[in-house]
C-alpha cells in the first residue's frame, strides 16, 4: 500500500466566453495534437485554455489551433474547445496529446475568446457559430 503524499491541483476553467448554454448539451470528443499549441499563448497556466478555436490536423486527425497561415488542415476552423485541458504535469513534463470536447454549433462572444479569430475562421464556421 502506497501511503506517500501526492498532491493534486484542478484548473478554473473560465467560459464567459460562451453566449449560451446553446450548444453545450452536445459537445464532440476530439485528441488534441499538443505539439501544435504554443506554451506562452495557449498553456501559459499548464492547461489549454476553453474557447481556443480548432482546426483538424488531416494527416492524423487530431486538432491544433486554428491558423489561417497553416497547410496542414487547421487553417479551417471546426469548432472551439469546450473544456480546458491540463497538458503539463506536476513535474514539468507537455504531453505530447489530450482528449478533450469541442463545440462545434454554438454562441460565441467574440470578445472574451482567449486568442482571437479572423474573418475566415468565422466563415470556415458558417451558420453552426453566432457570434454576439
Amino acid at each position: 500500500m502506497d501511503l506517500s503524499l501526492r498532491t493534486e491541483s484542478f484548473t478554473q476553467d473560465r467560459r464567459d466566453w460562451l453566449g449560451s448554454a446553446h450548444g453545450t448539451d452536445a459537445p464532440v470528443s476530439v485528441t488534441l495534437d499538443v505539439s501544435t499549441f504554443t506554451a506562452g499563448t495557449h498553456y501559459p497556466d499548464g492547461y489549454i485554455k476553453s474557447g481556443i478555436p480548432l482546426g483538424k490536423i488531416t494527416a492524423s486527425g487530431k486538432y491544433g489551433p486554428y491558423d489561417d497561415t497553416k497547410t496542414d488542415g487547421r487553417q479551417t476552423c471546426v469548432g472551439f474547445l469546450f473544456t480546458a485541458q491540463d497538458v503539463v504535469s506536476p513535474r514539468g513534463t507537455v504531453s505530447t496529446s489530450a482528449v478533450g470536447s469541442m463545440l462545434v454549433h454554438c454562441f460565441i462572444r467574440e470578445a472574451r475568446l482567449p486568442v482571437t479569430i479572423d474573418a475566415a475562421g468565422k466563415t470556415d464556421l458558417g451558420a453552426r457559430v453566432i457570434f454576439v
